[in-house]
């Protein structure tokens, strides 16, 4: 397997928000939530003081365009009231107090303008890739797409298909549920699709609004924790089969692992509010059992050079600051040191899901690389499932 990779553009969300600014919402949200008094330490302890989103805080946290939450209705909510002995008046007030609270948005209105950015920060970052390795939207032969947080039918495949436009035999393939494994399961596709055909041209794009998990109404730690993680980016790359003057990494060979009995430890919940992300405290150590399990793979791939083999940089996409953490203290111990410092970079301003590792990428490359400098990419996303690719720097 030999598959080609240019620089990937990267779209960050336009709109920064502040970590101060979601405690301060979270807090007055939930003033007597159980970790109500610890809330600045574990907002410190994330790392991350800004993430950018595609839309502002503001329209995550916006009341929904119904009426106050009375199940039944308030013709309903009327009747119970007056059959319990209220005074007409009495029930007039409550039905006011009632109507007065404040709806929360509905998965359409949650997701409806999600969708749209989506759309069009995938559109921005694929026009930015085909840029950067000097091609057209003809050029491309094959398109895979990643969007987890926006489910829709039609997917962002065949709306970048036409707004970009492409051509009417393009191969459009949309992988919806890849999440946080995209960025490195995607190119391990396309380098299966340039190894059957060198001459084939593949655009990936994953473009992700994270932030829809934002829900204000959760009041558990892990919905606390979720709000403080994630960012918005759209991200975009040309894998070829033949090498480019824009190619800046040769993609070698993939590991894919999964881990059985672990798909309820992080997963979307689809409500009537939007999209939660719902986070096992387990999850951690199970992503670190791949880890454990990438190591053996590439010990096992250089086991005829165990001394002289190491990689020189580690884009890794492992969710969180544990994880790498883990990952640097299980490396061998004649590996050089620094070989995480993208990912962190990367994560101080949040966890990108599917498109970090690109991110990644990107951070590496603009920092400069020798050629011949060896490269392992690393994800873990739910299910749980990892994929990693080693390759060379050009």
């Amino acid at each position: 397997m030999a598959a080609y990779l240019c620089p990937p553009a990267v779209i960050h969300g336009e709109h920064t928000v502040e970590t101060d600014q979601i405690v301060a919402e979270v807090r007055g949200r939930h003033p007597h939530a159980p970790w109500a008094p610890r809330i600045d330490g574990i907002a410190a302890s994330t790392g991350i003081e800004t993430r950018g989103w595609m839309l502002p805080l503001e329209t995550a946290v916006a009341p929904g365009d119904g009426s106050g939450p009375v199940a039944g209705g308030i013709g309903a909510a009327r009747e119970a009231l007056a059959r319990d002995g209220f005074t007409e008046q009495d029930v007039d007030r409550a039905v006011a107090a009632l109507e007065s609270i404040p709806a929360p948005q509905t998965v359409q209105e949650r997701t409806a303008p999600a969708w749209e950015a989506v759309r069009a920060y995938g559109e921005r970052a694929a026009r930015g890739a085909l840029q950067i390795a000097g091609l057209d939207a003809s050029d491309v032969d094959c398109l895979i797409t990643s969007h987890s947080t926006t489910p829709a039918l039609p997917g962002l495949d065949v709306a970048l298909a036409n707004r970009l436009p492409l051509r009417n035999d393009v191969m459009l393939l949309p992988a919806t549920q890849w999440a946080c494994v995209a960025g490195t399961r995607s190119l391990a596709l396309a380098a299966e699709l340039v190894a059957a055909d060198p001459d084939r041209v593949v655009l990936v794009v994953i473009a992700e609004a994270l932030s829809t998990t934002y829900q204000p109404a959760d009041d558990t730690l892990e919905s606390l924790i979720v709000r403080l993680l994630f960012a918005d980016t759209a991200v975009a790359a040309v894998v070829t089969g033949r090498p480019r003057p824009e190619s800046v990494l040769r993609l070698d060979t993939a590991w894919h692992h999964t881990l059985p009995g672990t798909q309820d430890l992080h997963r979307l919940d689809t409500r009537s509010d939007g999209t939660h992300f719902v986070m096992d405290r387990r999850g951690p150590r199970a992503v670190q059992e791949t880890v454990t399990a990438m190591w053996e793979w590439l010990r096992l791939r250089y086991r005829d050079h165990p001394d002289s083999w190491h990689p020189d940089v580690l884009l890794a996409h492992p969710g969180g600051t544990r994880v790498l953490e883990y990952m640097e203290q299980t490396m061998p111990d004649a590996w050089p040191s620094g070989l995480l410092d993208y990912s962190r970079d990367s994560y101080t301003s949040g966890n990108r899901g599917g498109a970090a590792v690109f991110d990644i990428m990107r951070r590496a490359h603009d920092a400069g690389r020798k050629p011949g400098d060896r490269a392992v990419l690393y994800a873990a996303a739910p299910g749980l499932t990892a994929t990693a690719l080693e390759g060379e720097w050009l």
